[in-house]
């Protein structure tokens, strides 16, 4: 999908809107999507000097500018268009599902997983969570890959608006960064100091991550769009001249002026596409290094004696602590880290290319809606094939449930209907990115074809969405507070282990006080208003 007119109807066309949209007088713009952050005005607002889509601006070229040969021209100043919804929708239900997560976590409600062991690469799996666990976790899973897609996007939006607004490389990455340090220092004074209980320097639930990949995509993009600019520049140089053509005398000047535009449009195009594959090469790369560098390339080992669960920490490489922190899962006494930053960077660069993508010319509601849904179709078909081919996986052998080990020599995943879908997060894998993308894809197309009015008027996702960052804050300190003080009055031991204390963990379901009013109702007749409770 290359820029279309490029470089000569720059900023003449105004972006039909792709997205269901809000009214123009919205001052808070499209969202600068940095995963949980969305500030107002860091995306193309009404502010802004070129008409934006319901994804953002549309100018003719990748960039943002319409670009002859080495000059840059400015385009018009049209009045902004109306801001998307269906991102701000997107990450309004992904707070929606991490919150009843961490709600099931603080609370102690039930084991954190699909699985009664842990959801790390090589760890092997003996017994299934319990229905509405498994499917709320399932439900779950789409959260940090969509935080980390939708950051990508930002970094795009945000580029492009205040490369409108006259910003230099160095203001934006100076931005980049006391963004990342902001993220980094909010994660590490709202929770390694009050959960970390004095012990931990790090601890890493995802903002740490998110501030990492924040700062290198916006470096990312940065550096695609000098890139980009030089060797459009490189491919004109190359091409043939135009100045020996023989034409009519009276048409010689005009064609010789068409010739030369003809070349900038073909060398803009060029830069582009090559540009985009690179990215996309990279958000590949990204993710299959999860794999690479996996201390046991996703494999479990062979021991099928009674009650082996494979190593009871996650296992690190030969390349030392400092190293791992940022590829692989860490737990010592001093650094929890279940996000490791460069694992997650995948996501980040696909939201970047998308975002491109997206911006690079007019599409019409139904192209984007539509396009959305078939990648989102492929995504899962690539899914199934890496349950079937073996392929992408960080669990291989590791299954080890009744009905696989009833067949021995059949393929794990098509074992039963949980198996097929057993991913594993601790790194991501390339199927837990698949599958977990493929739906955030189709969502994001579902979110697209929903009227304004429709959009608005469903609960609390807008809200969320549109400011997630104090949401994702504040709710986790609200439970934290709330499950202190049950875990004080009601708590009960349960038959599992912290992962952050490695002390008995403590529940709160069916406390004392439900259970004393249970015994109390059931003395009552049938006719009591007591029962109504």
């Amino acid at each position: 999908m290359p820029p279309d007119q490029a470089a000569t109807e720059a900023g003449t066309s105004v972006q039909e809107t792709q997205f269901t949209t809000i009214p123009e007088d919205d001052d808070s713009g499209p969202r600068e999507v940095d995963g949980l952050l969305t500030a107002n005005g860091h995306g193309p607002g009404k502010h802004d000097d070129v008409a934006q889509s319901s994804y953002g601006t549309t100018d003719g070229t990748a960039n943002g500018s319409s670009t002859k040969g080495d000059v840059t021209t400015d385009t018009p100043k049209p009045v902004a268009s109306p801001r998307a919804l269906a991102p701000d929708l997107l990450r309004g239900l992904l707070m929606v599902l991490q919150a009843v997560d961490h709600c099931s976590v603080t609370q102690g409600a039930w084991r954190h997983g699909v699985a009664l062991e842990s959801e790390q690469d090589g760890t092997i799996v003996n017994q299934w969570n319990d229905p509405v666990p498994w499917t709320a976790r399932m439900l779950t899973h789409l959260c940090a890959p969509g935080f980390m897609f939708l950051l990508g996007m930002g970094v795009v939006y945000f580029g492009r608006s205040r490369s409108k607004l006259g910003w230099s490389s160095w203001q934006m990455l100076k931005h980049f960064a006391i963004r990342a340090f902001a993220l980094a220092a909010i994660n590490q004074l709202f929770f390694t100091l009050p959960f970390g209980r004095g012990r931990l320097l790090i601890l890493n639930f995802v903002l740490l991550a998110l501030a990492v990949n924040y700062f290198l995509a916006g470096l990312l993009w940065l550096a695609i769009k000098a890139s980009e600019q030089a060797m459009s520049r490189l491919l004109q140089s190359f091409y043939p001249s135009s100045d020996e053509e023989v034409e009519r005398p009276l048409l010689q000047n005009e064609t010789r002026h068409s010739s030369a535009k003809s070349v900038t449009e073909w060398a803009i195009r060029w830069s582009w596409h090559i540009h985009n594959g690179i990215l996309l090469a990279l958000a590949i790369i990204s993710i299959a290094w999860n794999q690479w560098l996996s201390p046991h390339h996703g494999h479990c080992p062979l021991d099928t004696s009674p009650g082996y669960t494979g190593p009871t920490e996650p296992r690190s490489s030969s390349l030392g602590p400092w190293f791992d922190f940022w590829f692989l899962t860490v737990e010592n006494q001093r650094v929890w880290s279940g996000f490791a930053p460069l694992s997650w960077l995948s996501p980040a660069i696909l939201g970047l290319f998308y975002a491109r993508i997206v911006l690079s010319r007019k599409w019409k509601p139904y192209t984007i809606n539509a396009s959305n849904a078939l990648f989102g179709v492929l995504l899962m078909l690539l899914f199934v094939l890496t349950r079937l081919f073996h392929f992408g996986n960080l669990s291989e052998d590791c299954l080890r449930m009744p009905e696989h080990l009833a067949s021995p020599g059949r393929n794990q995943y098509l074992a039963s209907f949980r198996s097929f879908f057993y991913i594993t997060k601790y790194p991501p894998s390339f199927s837990y990115m698949a599958f977990t993308m493929s739906i955030n894809f189709l969502l994001l197309a579902f979110f697209g074809t929903l009227p304004e009015k429709v959009a608005r008027r469903i609960p609390t996702l807008l809200t969320f969405g549109q400011s997630a960052l104090f949401f994702y804050v504040v709710h986790l300190l609200l439970y934290a507070g709330i499950a202190s003080l049950a875990k004080t009055w009601f708590g009960h031991e349960l038959d599992h282990l912290d992962p952050m204390t490695g002390k008995p963990a403590v529940g709160t379901e069916g406390n004392p006080a439900v259970m004393w009013y249970g015994r109390f109702k059931s003395t009552k007749g049938v006719n009591s208003v007591w029962r109504f409770f």
